[in-house]
């Protein structure tokens, strides 16, 4: 009677190996598709809300007559922000919190595809979710309306033509940190995080007496679907100039051949802001 040769160590592992990763491609991969699309919810959520609060506590009743923040504050909170969710939220998503992130990543070949729209839409119902609590906590102030405002972004009597450019290249810069500093080939991929937070910062920094630096099309929806108007009629400028930028810093980036790397062809894999060197 023959009798087959007993399996190595290695051919055991990779008989385990193989159809785990199988089931990990099937169908939306299920669990591991939803984790990234709550965190990429919660992410904004949290990045929306700390941000805008930030921008509430300036003015108004908030403010009883006293120095404030500033736009300093609001930078430094925008950024920390940041800073802080992509290392505990980006290793499960990559940390986008962003649709123009989003889409300049998948642009760039960097991110699937099929992750494009959920991610987009994770990303807008954090952000309304976001408004919509800061509305209810502020509206317990005595003397506050929605005409104190949410943080909406305004770009007040700029013309059209200045705030568009000025949002696409802000975006374009904070579109092309995040590509170059969470390439596999980076140095110090693990600073990522700290590096995209502190572009945001200095971005806000530049942007705010501008067009009040939205660079972010969730960011600025969430807040003007509640608040209206003015904030509402020009929306449109704070999600194509974003959208604009991302796509010219995936270009450029792609162009300058920054990719050492072939592109990925995993649907599963997700490009994070916080990540070990390799």
């Amino acid at each position: 009677m023959s009798q087959h040769p007993s399996l190595t160590r290695e051919q055991f592992v990779d008989r385990i190996a193989r159809p785990r990763a199988s089931h990990a491609h099937g169908p939306l991969a299920d669990r591991g598709h939803t984790k990234k699309y709550a965190a990429e919810l919660i992410g904004t959520f949290l990045l929306v809300f700390l941000g805008t609060s930030a921008i509430v506590a300036l003015g108004g009743p908030f403010s009883n007559g006293v120095a404030t923040i500033g736009y300093i504050g609001i930078a430094l909170a925008f950024g920390f922000t940041l800073v802080v969710l992509a290392y505990t939220l980006g290793p499960v998503s990559g940390g986008h919190f962003n649709p123009a992130v989003t889409i300049g990543l998948v642009a760039a070949r960097r991110h699937p595809v099929r992750d494009l729209l959920p991610y987009i839409a994770s990303q807008i119902v954090g952000a309304i979710l976001a408004s919509g609590l800061l509305y209810l906590i502020a509206s317990g102030k005595p003397g506050w309306t929605l005409a104190s405002g949410l943080g909406q972004n305004s770009y007040g009597t700029l013309a059209v033509g200045s705030a568009l450019v000025g949002e696409a290249v802000l975006t374009f810069v904070l579109v092309f940190v995040v590509l170059s500093v969470t390439e596999k080939s980076y140095p110090y991929t693990a600073s990522g995080g700290l590096a995209i937070g502190i572009a945001l910062l200095a971005i806000h920094l530049a942007g705010l007496g501008f067009s009040s630096s939205g660079v972010n099309p969730a960011r600025s929806i969430g807040p003007a679907l509640f608040v209206g108007g003015t904030a509402l009629s020009q929306l449109w400028v704070f999600i194509v100039a974003p959208v604009v930028g991302g796509l010219i810093a995936a270009a450029v980036y792609v162009g300058l051949r920054l990719i050492q790397d072939a592109p990925a062809t995993s649907e599963e894999e997700v490009t994070s802001v916080a990540t070990s060197p390799a």
